[in-house]
């Protein structure tokens, strides 16, 4: 078992015990006598495994038969292209709510194939903050309203999702997904990269509803297109099949822990503990406004920027790993994810505890 304790933002840690699974099968795969990795995903037994974890999934989240899952390539920067090339004309109109780093990747991209209306966007509040749906300025006639639900790099999260009436509600869920319970039918198109609550980096996740789904544009490639992944359950060509396997490993234990309810439970304490050492101490800050704070990514900065290096020379002595806030922000990021035990947490405190007490 490592000592480490791992705040990656992602790739980001999983769980210990599906790790020993994965360990345990991965040169024998219940007999077959060779890896999971090695077997044809149009096996019997790799079937299995895609058919159990879609069926864990749906219900992790409750998901209807309306909606699609599919188990994609790419990861969710691909998606920034897919949704517009899926859902949208060259002439039509998209609507998108600007809230930081990953939002504005997602805009850059779909201004590439399609007409974007900015509706809301918080830069000028340097993005500490949603802002309020009542301020929003959405289109007549958007095909539909994307949002990213948790900013990975700002720390800033969704609490409540609005209702945007016709237009389908698109949202990048890719680091608070499976993370607290949400209701699917209100969104018309969810997708997340794997790599911060569901598995290791490569694969990608869309739960699409049904009639939004085959409605891509003419020439589009058709490993872009939606409707040709689901009419083939996601098997057009050879999918990510280690990482569809650890991703069903992760949804097993999800439902195991008692699923999203007792994920959110988890997550909420986790991050309330932390916020709560930066709010009351005087050597470090939180640059994102209270409501508005993530659970899954918590920045924060020394004061005094002159210490960082130090402090996280020291946290990296004590086994805190990968607590460096990203090169465009800076700072720290501490990220809390479902395989973060609190323990980690505490052991975070502790340092930042200690560390502010030897300045004195």
């Amino acid at each position: 078992m490592s000592n480490v304790f791992n705040f990656s933002a992602g790739p980001s840690s999983l769980p210990p015990a599906v790790m020993e699974v994965a360990r345990e099968e991965f040169r024998d795969y219940r007999g077959l006598g060779v890896s999971v990795m090695e077997i044809s995903h149009r096996s019997s037994e790799f079937m299995e495994i895609a058919e159990r974890a879609e069926a864990d999934l749906r219900e992790l989240l409750n998901l209807s038969d309306d909606y699609y899952v599919l188990f994609l390539h790419g990861g969710a920067s691909l998606q920034f292209s897919m949704v517009p090339l899926n859902l949208a004309r060259i002439s039509d109109t998209v609507d998108y709510v600007d809230t930081g780093y990953w939002s504005t990747k997602a805009i850059s991209e779909a201004k590439r194939l399609t007409r974007v209306n900015v509706v809301a966007t918080s830069e000028d509040q340097n993005y500490d903050r949603v802002v309020g749906f009542p301020d929003w300025r959405l289109s007549d006639s958007a095909r539909y309203v994307h949002l990213t639900s948790n900013e990975t790099i700002g720390g800033v999260q969704f609490r409540e999702f609005p209702d945007t009436g016709h237009a389908p509600l698109v949202v990048d869920m890719s680091s608070d997904f499976l993370s607290r319970p949400i209701d699917t039918c209100r969104f018309g198109l969810i997708y997340a990269g794997a790599q911060k609550n569901v598995g290791p980096a490569g694969l990608c996740i869309v739960l699409i509803r049904k009639d939004l789904c085959g409605n891509e544009r003419g020439h589009t490639p058709s490993l872009l297109s939606y409707g040709v992944h689901a009419r083939h359950k996601s098997m057009f060509n050879t999918p990510p099949t280690y990482n569809w396997y650890l991703a069903g490993l992760v949804l097993a234990w999800l439902k195991s822990e008692g699923g999203l309810v007792a994920m959110e439970t988890r997550n909420r304490r986790k991050a309330e503990k932390l916020y709560a050492a930066i709010d009351k101490s005087d050597l470090y800050h939180s640059p994102v406004q209270r409501p508005y704070r993530s659970m899954m990514n918590v920045p924060f900065t020394l004061l005094e920027t002159e210490l960082e290096s130090r402090f996280l020379a020291i946290a990296e002595r004590r086994g805190l790993s990968n607590l460096k806030g990203h090169r465009s922000v800076g700072g720290m990021r501490a990220s809390l994810y479902n395989a973060i035990d609190e323990k980690a947490v505490d052991a975070l405190i502790e340092h930042m505890e200690s560390f502010e007490k030897a300045l004195r």
